[in-house]
C-alpha cells in the first residue's frame, strides 16, 4: 500500500492560485527532498511529432512563468524555439507529490540571462562557452582541451555567450498530483479561461 503521509489535496485547494499551492510545495519540497527539488523533466517534440524528455533545473519562477538555462543551440532548444510548445513534471519522491506544467515557451529577454549568468560558478560559465551542445564530441580530451581554451581567454571575467540563456515556460494548465492510498491518489488540474482566470476541477486518480 503506498500512502502520502504529508498533506493531501483538500477541497479548499481549488479556490487557491495555481502559484501558492506550488509555492507550498516547492518550499516543502526543498526541505525534504535529498537531491535537487529543483529538477524537471521537460519535454520536447521534433519537427516528425517524436517526444524527446530530459532532467533541467527551474531556477527562477513567478505567476508569468517557469524559467530554465540553457545553450540556444542544443537539441532542446532547437525543438522548443521551433514548436513554441512545452511541458514538464516535477516529481518530489519523499512527499510522493507531482506537478505537471504545459505551456508555451520563449526566450527570455537578455539582461535576465546575464544577470543568471553571472551568478554561476566560474567553471559553468567556462563551460558554457566551451560545450557545444548536443553535438557529437570524437574523445573527452576535445572537450577538456577546449575548456581550458576558453578559460584562458577569458581569465578576467567570463561574458554569457550569445548562444546561451533562460527559456521562459509560460503555464496554460497545471496539474497536482499527491499520492493515495491503495492508488486513489488526488489530482486538481488548473486550466485558464478565456480572461486569463485560473479554474481548479477535481480528477478521477
Amino acid at each position: 500500500m503506498s500512502q502520502n503521509t504529508h498533506s493531501p489535496l483538500h477541497a479548499d485547494s481549488l479556490t487557491q492560485s495555481p502559484f501558492a499551492l506550488f509555492h507550498e510545495w516547492f518550499e516543502e519540497a526543498k526541505t525534504t527532498e535529498i537531491n535537487d527539488p529543483d529538477a524537471m523533466a521537460l519535454a520536447s517534440v521534433d519537427a516528425n511529432g517524436q517526444p524527446s524528455v530530459r532532467v533541467v533545473l527551474l531556477k527562477e519562477w513567478s505567476e508569468e512563468g517557469f524559467v530554465f538555462y540553457t545553450n540556444y543551440e542544443s537539441r532542446k532548444a532547437g525543438e522548443l524555439l521551433a514548436s513554441g510548445k512545452a511541458a514538464f513534471t516535477m516529481h518530489w519522491k519523499s512527499l510522493r507529490r507531482q506537478v505537471r506544467v504545459v505551456g508555451s515557451v520563449e526566450q527570455v529577454p537578455a539582461a535576465q540571462s546575464d544577470a543568471y549568468f553571472a551568478s554561476r560558478h566560474r567553471g559553468s560559465r567556462v563551460g558554457a562557452w566551451a560545450s557545444q551542445q548536443s553535438q557529437p564530441l570524437a574523445t573527452r580530451q576535445i572537450l577538456a582541451d577546449r575548456v581550458a581554451e576558453f578559460d584562458e581567454k577569458f581569465a578576467d571575467d567570463v561574458p554569457r555567450p550569445d548562444h546561451w540563456g533562460g527559456f521562459l515556460i509560460r503555464p496554460v494548465e497545471i496539474e497536482f498530483w499527491a499520492d493515495g492510498a491503495y492508488r486513489l491518489h488526488d489530482r486538481f488540474r488548473y486550466t485558464q479561461d478565456d480572461q486569463g482566470a485560473w479554474q481548479a476541477a477535481r480528477l478521477y486518480p
